[in-house]
């Protein structure tokens, strides 16, 4: 049996507990402003200004790790103060207080984190109701149809009289092409399952459902390919249903089109 902790071994566990928080504690703090401070690279994982998308998002994405990582050091020192304050001492042999109930306590552990539900509901609302918010199919600069399939993607351009479609399969992945600066409307379907239309880079995604059609609009910023995916399990190959997404320059887009009108 192990033997028990003399008093400047507790103390010093003690003191490697509170020291751990707090380094804790500053590496998040020092973490935030770092990534704040740096606006043309990354924050939290994304790309800042990738997409219209990213815009919207981002202040929601760094403000839900914040709070967590608030509340996951709160939640530390709560745990870790009556393990060291309230250890029983060498030689006592006496019950602890016993309590039923402790009112103050009991709401605010109620009320915290209905606020903090309440807070980060309120701003994703909000936020949601931007990034799906679309124009009519006739103000839209550009219009593309995203068909989900087992288990690739069909892109159809309908800025062509022709509507001209690729369609990809797990082996060769298709690209979806689309301008840089300028918006476009996409029309989501599904021809068999629920599917997810996921591009991490831009900080979008949204289902593809049978018989039913969803629609997204938003403008990639950045010239570069992005890799995209099904975020949803759809079936056996679900891994392979990837596809690419290319941002190019507005005449850069004008030739591919006119390339696929050709063909």
């Amino acid at each position: 049996m192990a033997d028990i902790l003399t008093p400047m071994q507790l103390k010093a566990l003690k003191r490697a507990a509170i020291s751990a928080t707090v380094a804790s504690s500053v590496l998040l703090l020092l973490s935030s402003c770092s990534s704040s401070s740096n606006t043309s690279d990354s924050s939290y994982g994304f790309s800042k200004n990738a997409s219209s998308v990213n815009d919207t998002s981002h202040s929601l994405w760094n403000g839900a790790w914040i709070a967590a990582g608030v509340v996951g050091v709160f939640t530390a020192i709560l745990i870790m103060w009556p393990v060291f304050r309230h250890r029983r001492k060498k030689g006592d042999t006496s019950f602890p207080k016993q309590t039923r109930y402790n009112v103050p306590s009991e709401i605010a552990y109620t009320l915290i984190p209905f606020l903090i539900v309440a807070v980060l509901f309120y701003f994703t609302a909000k936020d949601e109701s931007k990034i799906t918010k679309v124009q009519p199919e006739t103000v839209a600069a550009h219009n593309i149809t995203v068909n989900a399939i087992q288990w690739s993607w069909q892109f159809t351009y309908n800025d062509a009289a022709v509507h001209p479609t690729i369609t990809g399969t797990p082996e060769k992945i298709p690209t979806l092409v689309v301008p840089q600066g300028e918006s476009v409307r996409y029309t989501l379907t599904s021809s068999d399952v629920v599917h997810g239309f996921w591009i991490p880079a831009f900080m979008i995604q949204m289902q593809t459902l049978p018989h039913v059609t969803n629609h997204l609009q938003f403008t990639a910023n950045k010239i570069g390919t992005y890799p995209g995916r099904c975020n949803i399990l759809c079936g056996r190959n679900h891994s392979q249903m990837l596809f690419k997404v290319k941002v190019v320059s507005p005449a850069d887009y004008t030739t591919y089109i006119n390339s696929l009108k050709a063909a």
